[in-house]
């Protein structure tokens, strides 16, 4: 049985990681893997800016580092700011698989030009980073925001018939009026709206965090990982001090930071 370890980019109860665990009803996989959701000790209120990204990349580091000690076989990575991805692979041996990367190179599989669906204009960056790592300039359509604050950790329960409608709207502007042939869903918050979306838009809908699932089982499959070429090792790891750091401080932060998402504006 080959285990995977998806890293929820916030601290949150096991409840509200049940709606993290809900993706992966949404992609057939075989018997012969499991998934298993964890939450980061510390994490940014949300990724607006570059010292958010600093923070959540080093708190999916430290929460990934001891998966391979652990007996995983794979990370999967809970968010489509990729964010922990590289620090990880450089740490690890087993795959470390993204959604926002992932999603893109998928969308170029199906189409020839692609459209970001999101749910907040700030998160707008996090899609322009990869899509210029990438060189996809010219294959990305657009990036379409309906502008709703999001949460993070209710995600979209309760607010299907306010936000499923917008989301369609813009999803359907990008097809028509900027020519995307493939949809992305721009966080993997947005998962509840897939099915709906999928059902009424003529084109293919990528669901980022399932994606990673399946690919994770094609990269187990076949026997590969990331190239050691590409992400050398660290000649001198400081993961005790990563360790201790973040455990300090999610002591003192856990509190504040689930308060901080129940008052997001």
């Amino acid at each position: 049985m080959a285990k995977v370890l998806v890293l929820v980019p916030f601290p949150m109860s096991d409840e509200n990681r049940q709606q993290r665990r809900d993706q992966v009803k949404a992609v057939e996989l075989g018997p012969d893997i499991q998934f298993d959701f964890e939450s980061v000790l510390v994490a940014p209120k949300n990724y607006v800016s570059q010292y958010d990204l600093v923070l959540a990349d080093v708190g999916m580091l430290e929460a990934g580092l001891s998966a391979q000690a652990r007996g995983y076989d794979a990370v999967c990575i809970d968010t489509m700011s990729d964010s922990g991805v590289a620090a990880l692979r450089s740490a690890l041996d087993i795959p470390v698989i993204g959604p926002g990367r992932a999603s893109m190179l998928m969308a170029m599989l199906l189409g020839n030009r692609f459209s970001v669906v999101t749910m907040w204009q700030h998160w707008v960056h996090l899609y322009e980073k990869t899509i210029k790592d990438l060189g996809f300039t010219n294959q990305c359509a657009s990036i379409r925001s309906i502008d709703v604050s999001p949460d993070n950790i209710g995600l979209l329960g309760g607010k299907e018939e306010e936000i499923f409608p917008l989301l369609e709207t813009a999803a359907q502007a990008c097809i028509e009026e900027d020519g995307a042939d493939v949809i992305l869903l721009g966080s993997t918050t947005m998962h509840q709206a897939h099915a709906y979306l999928a059902d009424r838009l003529p084109v293919p809908v990528i669901n980022p965090g399932p994606l990673t699932y399946k690919l994770v089982e094609t990269l187990l499959g076949l026997g590969l990982s990331h190239s050691r070429v590409a992400w050398p090792k660290s000649p001198a790891p400081r993961d005790d001090v990563l360790h201790a750091m973040l455990q300090k401080g999610s002591e003192f932060d856990h509190q504040t930071f689930l308060k901080t998402q129940e008052n997001e504006e």
